[in-house]
């Protein structure tokens, strides 16, 4: 009988996080993700160094976003996130084997893990939260279509000190709104995504210069995201040629 006591409550615990996590994936496959988990916990930072607490962030929908900004990620982060099922197979064997000779590990996180993340864990790594990890990028994966999982990230990343989304840093880092960065500025942007503490794309180093290059080589490379709906382009197409008959 006193066994049974504990396995109960450790079953009920299981079964919770089981549920509210998964009503959590399916709730922000709708609703704007506000607040992070990143975003208290650098609030929560600069407040214990007595720092002037700064969190800038501005949910924009995904067709309020320059479309070269979802381009430049890509070219930068995952070249496969169109294709991939949430993990980059090809990268992850590449990062393995590279890493039996390098002395700083590199990572093969892809944009939907870094989503998963982002939303919904704690960014210290760890092998506890890399398991969390995978269970939510598969969630969202699942639940969540390209578009969407693209769209909370670009809303949610670290793109500098105090500030998360490309709202935000468009407003404070170039003086305009997230629809009008161009194609210049979204490269620098993604330049500075591995690091945006220590690299500021307003003002960019000749390190940063030479990234948002080949960043902005890559551009030309990569599918098209998101993809064009061939039937719609028909549509269209049929649209024009109609109006022009008429005129």
């Amino acid at each position: 009988m006193k066994l049974r006591k504990p396995f109960r409550i450790l079953r009920n615990l299981i079964l919770f996080f089981f549920i509210s996590s998964i009503g959590a994936v399916i709730f922000y496959r709708f609703v704007p993700v506000y607040v992070t988990p990143l975003m208290i916990i650098r609030s929560v930072q600069q407040l214990v160094s007595e720092e002037k607490v700064i969190c800038k962030h501005t949910w924009v929908p995904f067709d309020k976003i320059s479309p070269s900004l979802p381009m430049a990620v890509i070219a930068s982060e995952d070249n496969r996130f169109a294709s991939h099922n949430g993990f980059d197979m090809i990268e992850i064997k590449k990062a393995m084997k590279e890493n039996e000779t390098r002395k700083k590990k590199r990572g093969a996180s892809t944009i939907s893990q870094q989503t998963a993340k982002n939303v919904f864990l704690w960014p210290q790594s760890s092998w506890v939260r890399k398991g969390f990890e995978v269970y939510f990028t598969f969630l969202i994966e699942t639940c969540w279509p390209k578009e969407r999982i693209m769209e909370v990230y670009l809303n949610s990343i670290e793109m500098g000190k105090g500030i998360y989304g490309a709202q935000a840093t468009a407003k404070y880092k170039f003086k305009t709104t997230a629809a009008k960065l161009t194609r210049g500025q979204c490269a620098l942007i993604a330049a500075t995504l591995p690091n945006p503490i220590r690299f500021d794309s307003a003002h960019p180093s000749p390190y940063i210069k030479r990234r948002q290059g080949q960043i902005l080589r890559l551009m030309n490379l990569v599918p098209k995201f998101p993809p064009v709906d061939k039937e719609k382009a028909k549509e269209k197409d049929t649209k024009k040629q109609k109006k022009k008959k008429k005129k």
